[in-house]
């Protein structure tokens, strides 16, 4: 069908005409052969004087995003809907329905054909159907210059414009282009930036975007179909346009294609008789697009990884230009078994719908890469969907309290100032101490913190039985012995981070007065608590947190990102020792049996391996936390209202969290080797020998004015001071 014709392109024709008249008469009647060579002598310039897209395309591509195993497509991004293939993986019936429908003399014109030039100035000039003249690699040249991301917006339209000036630069850069690549390399450069319309650019996108299947299993009436597309793509789209139209023009290059000899008449009669059969196909485009495992989160924080890169450019903007226009192929660390099962577990507690939330983050140690990062919610900006981090934070996002998970801090700082295992304490159910304090909680004008289940928990306590007991006096008492400032520097050096104001400022000025510091009072979030404890269970190794295994550019070369970023933070022994006393909470037994009583003794029966971790309760029961690892993964998940604080979750949701961190364990190290865990050496263990609790004395036969103490009752009195 004719382009309609409007003033501007009777304008333009008429000055080329006038500006090349003699030359139409000229070349009408010369051989091919002396075309080319005529218009090889009008190139007037050099390869080297090329614009650099021209000599090396930088057309913009979409970037790729697979789950770890490199084959699950978690998403694409691009502004541009397109993808390069090589001219091998695109079907033989597509190249020659291009050609036919585009260009017929291709293989025999330089770059710039001169007839087909002069024929369509005739044409144009004397009022018949308007022609375009342009060769495919004059149109190659235009489409390249029009969409080079390193030029200005003013050159890109330059390169469209109807000018005498630009007609001849067209081509000028068609014939050297024709001089320095062959045909075929300049068909499939043709073939990977035409636009097809439906926003497919390139034949890969165009035969996903409108048959759902790749350019080498296109049929003949599929390829005749989409090489009529690119005269007027989005008037002939059988999706967005005329698909009547887009069968008419399908005829037209059958046609071409017959009169070419690539096809016979039959064989164009049967792909005409085809029934247009469409499976229209979306590229999923940015992380609201996700198909797999609800990973929108996740690509979420891959995304804020990505803009803080400087191997993808200077600035942010530069980087989010990159990933959406630069081709890439990233295989991130999410493992989509992990992320199903946390995604499952989640909503198994909340609805996706309501209002609270369970988020769990996975975690590797000794790499830091993310495994899993799922919540009972949505991605996506439509009503009941958020786009707020809630498993990672950031934004509007500070975290959540955590409650008895952070005593593990305390437990390493007290273990790193030489203190033991064995490190005992009579706990009281209530502790006076010289924190200030009023109202509620308050002993006297201090801070007097309770244990949550006195019968449980008081009396006398070394590290393995409170910690697994969760004690809160004894782990108040313990922060105060080793300062409350030095369990605060190992929050933040195991990578607890400070989002809420107030926790920063605690932290940056009175640390060594956040005596209620070690019961979980600052906010955090799953993910870093994952990976603190991902820390320990890495002897001691910390890695930051990282979404991606590999980076690879369009040109195979693998980009210097992702690599785990570690260094060790905690000596071996010291993690080793905290890790022995969190195998107590799980319902296991340390290497030197000091557990008696735990407060998620049902993960033992559920991972069913070597396993350690903490529970945890914000007060009054607002959150409920747990974190479990293995040496081969770590979890955290974390019930809260994200939106409200004082929205408690409520105390019976507690098992249910514990279960679903252990069910994402389990499904995390399901296949791995079973892995135990080394013990500390004795140097940290200490004398395990508990204080036996004091015996009356029988009674004296006769008055003594000075009873003596036995040496038992005194160890005990002593300890109890202590």
């Amino acid at each position: 069908m004719p382009r309609p014709r409007t003033p501007l392109s009777r304008l333009f024709t008429v000055l080329l005409a006038g500006l090349l008249a003699g030359l139409v008469l000229a070349v009408a009647a010369l051989p091919g052969n002396l075309l080319a060579g005529f218009a090889t002598k009008a190139a007037l310039g050099a390869y080297d004087d090329l614009p650099a897209a021209l000599r090396t395309p930088a057309t913009p591509q979409r970037s790729y995003v697979y789950a770890n195993d490199g084959r699950t497509l978690l998403t694409t991004f691009y502004d541009v809907n397109r993808s390069d293939v090589p001219l091998a993986e695109i079907a033989p019936v597509m190249r020659q329905a291009i050609v036919a429908a585009e260009d017929r003399r291709f293989y025999s014109h330089g770059g710039a054909d001169l007839r087909g030039i002069a024929r369509a100035l005739v044409a144009n000039v004397t009022g018949g159907d308007t022609q375009g003249g342009s060769t495919l690699t004059m149109q190659y040249v235009r489409n390249v210059l029009k969409s080079d991301p390193n030029r200005t917006a003013e050159e890109r339209q330059a390169a469209t414009e109807q000018t005498v000036g630009r007609k001849l630069q067209e081509i000028r850069y068609a014939t050297e282009l024709e001089n320095q690549l062959g045909k075929d390399e300049i068909l499939n450069r043709y073939l990977n930036i035409a636009y097809f319309g439906s926003g497919a650019y390139g034949v890969a996108a165009a035969a996903q975007r409108y048959f759902g299947k790749a350019p080498a299993d296109l049929t003949l009436g599929e390829a005749a179909l989409l090489a009529g597309l690119v005269q007027s793509p989005d008037e002939y789209s059988p999706i967005d346009g005329d698909a009547e139209a887009a069968l008419v023009r399908r005829g037209y290059v059958l046609d071409a294609m017959r009169d070419t000899g690539v096809i016979t008449q039959e064989q164009a009669d049967r792909a005409r008789a085809e029934k247009l059969t469409l499976r229209p196909t979306a590229q999923p485009n940015g992380c609201v697009a996700t198909r797999t495992a609800d990973a929108g989160f996740f690509c979420d924080y891959l995304r804020r990884w990505w803009l803080e890169q400087p191997a993808f450019g200077e600035t942010p903007q530069e980087r989010e230009q990159a990933l959406r226009r630069g081709g890439y192929s990233v295989v991130t660390s999410l493992d989509p078994d992990v992320q199903a099962t946390a995604v499952k577990e989640a909503r198994r507690v909340y609805a996706d719908d309501e209002k609270r939330a369970l988020p769990i983050a996975a975690v590797e140690p000794g790499t830091g890469r993310i495994l899993a990062m799922a919540v009972n919610r949505q991605y996506g900006v439509a009503d009941g969907q958020t786009v707020n981090p809630l498993i990672s934070g950031g934004g509007s996002i500070e975290g959540y309290q955590a409650g008895s998970t952070f005593k593990l801090f305390t437990m390493l700082a007290a273990l790193e100032s030489g203190r033991t295992l064995s490190t005992g304490f009579d706990a009281p159910s209530r502790l006076p101490t010289r924190y200030a304090a009023e109202g509620e909680g308050s002993c006297d004008g201090r801070w007097c913190p309770a244990n949550a289940n006195p019968e449980r928990m008081d009396g006398y306590r070394m590290m393995w039985d409170a910690f697994g007991r969760s004690v809160n006096t004894y782990f108040v008492w313990l922060a105060e012995q080793v300062g409350q400032d030095k369990v605060v520097e190992m929050a933040q050096r195991l990578g607890i981070t400070f989002r809420a104001e107030s926790d920063a400022s605690f932290a940056a000025n009175d640390a060594a007065d956040w005596g209620a510091f070690t019961l979980g009072v600052a906010a955090t979030t799953p993910l870093d608590l994952a990976n603190a404890y991902a820390t320990v269970a890495a002897e001691g190794t910390y890695c930051t947190p990282t979404p991606v295994e590999s980076v690879t550019a369009p040109d195979g070369t693998r980009v210097p990102v992702g690599e785990p970023d570690c260094e060790r933070v905690l000596s071996q022994d010291v993690a080793r020792a905290a890790t022995d006393a969190a195998r107590c909470p799980v319902g296991q037994q340390s290497a030197f049996g000091q557990c008696n009583g735990g407060t998620a003794s049902g993960v033992d029966r559920i991972v069913g391996r070597p396993v350690a971790g903490k529970t945890g309760s914000s007060e009054k029961n607002a959150t409920e936390t747990f974190v479990g690892f293995t040496p081969q993964v770590a979890v955290a998940g974390i019930a809260a209202n994200p939106d409200d604080p004082s929205d408690a979750v409520g105390g019976p949701v507690q098992s249910q969290v514990i279960a679903a961190v252990a069910r994402t364990i389990r499904t995390a190290v399901d296949g791995e080797p079973v892995r135990g865990f080394t013990a500390p050496s004795r140097d940290l263990v200490g004398d395990m020998r508990r204080p036996e609790p004091p015996r009356p004395s029988p009674a004296p036969t006769e008055p003594s004015p000075e009873p003596s103490i036995p040496p038992d009752l005194l160890r005990w009195l002593q300890n109890r001071r202590g």
